[in-house]
């Protein structure tokens, strides 16, 4: 039979299109309308530690410590409450899996709010480690062990899966999706994407870049996903940044990826555009001969030595070599 399902994480979809996290995904209304269009699992808008963080700081004044410390408690608990909220009701009308997601910088209390975001219904949970390393004294490996540090912690307290959604800032991303699969972590994305900074020149001050990715943004996750699924064979992986068509769906599957996270796509475009990449993916497998995903999941992987030579170096000698 032919099909278009896979796995992820554990979890079974039935197509590779995951709706990534975004302010869209914090809508109950329209995470059933991603679901309804196809999307194989969803996203919920992270719960930032940032976000805790900073509202804790507008509280800090000149109040007694023990005030403080009652004030952060509560602010904390406040904003995690509105998201197992959010997780309820997204789980009362969706019937794919529904993946929470904390976007995290530092191994904190996680471990806490992992467990009572599973209690509320999460069939995953991903944590989204975003930090720059920037301290002169940071030492070599350090950023990859808090990492690696956040998914063994949040692991070991909750049985639902842990997906660990990465930086490309990285010496060896090899190396830190076999130790974050040694500690726990059932899938791993390529790759979360900072804040896009600009400079406003007239003002002289800093502003957003473009929030959405481009087909252009693909390369990066494509290359990493080919030598990783095959370094890691066992690391189920998906590719996020850059998935604007199901072009981009068929070659993150190529090079060895199980799924892909989407999320400027469908903002720039909406639900339909699910509905169009899963009928591209269905086209190309009759067309191939493909009976599912896994027929052809990792066949320009870096297993493949003339794959492994395109994978792992730059091309710019052919490319400016070529007679035009």
């Amino acid at each position: 039979m032919k099909t278009i399902a896979t796995r992820f994480a554990g979890l079974q979809l039935k197509s590779p299109v995951i709706v990534g996290s975004s302010s869209q995904t914090a809508s109950v209304t329209r995470l059933a309308e991603y679901e309804k269009a196809g999307a194989g699992a969803l996203v919920l808008k992270s719960l930032f530690e940032e976000s805790i963080t900073m509202e804790i700081a507008a509280n800090d004044t000149d109040i007694h410590p023990e005030a403080y410390d009652y004030i952060s408690e509560y602010v904390g608990e406040k904003v995690l409450s509105d998201y197992l909220n959010l997780i309820r009701e997204a789980k009362k009308v969706c019937t794919i899996p529904v993946i929470a997601s904390i976007a995290c910088h530092t191994d904190g209390k996680w471990e806490e709010f992992a467990k009572r975001i599973e209690e509320a219904g999460a069939d995953a949970l991903e944590l989204n480690i975003m930090s720059l390393c920037t301290a002169r004294n940071y030492s070599a490996g350090a950023f990859e062990k808090m990492n690696v540090d956040i998914v063994a912690h949040v692991s070991r307290k909750i049985g639902i899966p842990v997906i660990a959604k990465i930086g490309s800032n990285l010496t060896n991303p090899v190396e830190l999706c076999d130790r974050l699969l040694a500690n726990g972590a059932k899938g791993v994305v390529l790759f979360n994407r900072f804040y896009p900074t600009d400079i406003d020149i007239d003002r002289m001050d800093f502003t957003t870049g473009n929030p959405f990715t481009s087909s252009a943004d693909l390369s990066l996750p494509l290359r990493w996903a080919g030598i990783v699924s095959s370094s890691v064979p066992a690391l189920p992986l998906a590719v996020s940044g850059g998935v604007d068509s199901w072009k981009g769906v068929v070659k993150s599957i190529l090079s060895g990826a199980s799924a892909v996270e989407v999320a400027s796509a469908v903002i720039r475009n909406g639900a339909s555009w699910i509905s169009e990449a899963n009928e591209g993916l269905r086209r190309w497998q009759e067309e191939k001969g493909f009976a599912s995903i896994e027929a052809y999941r990792g066949r320009l992987n870096a297993s493949d030595p003339e794959n492994a030579d395109c994978l792992m170096r730059t091309q710019f000698i052919r490319h400016f070599s070529e007679v035009h």
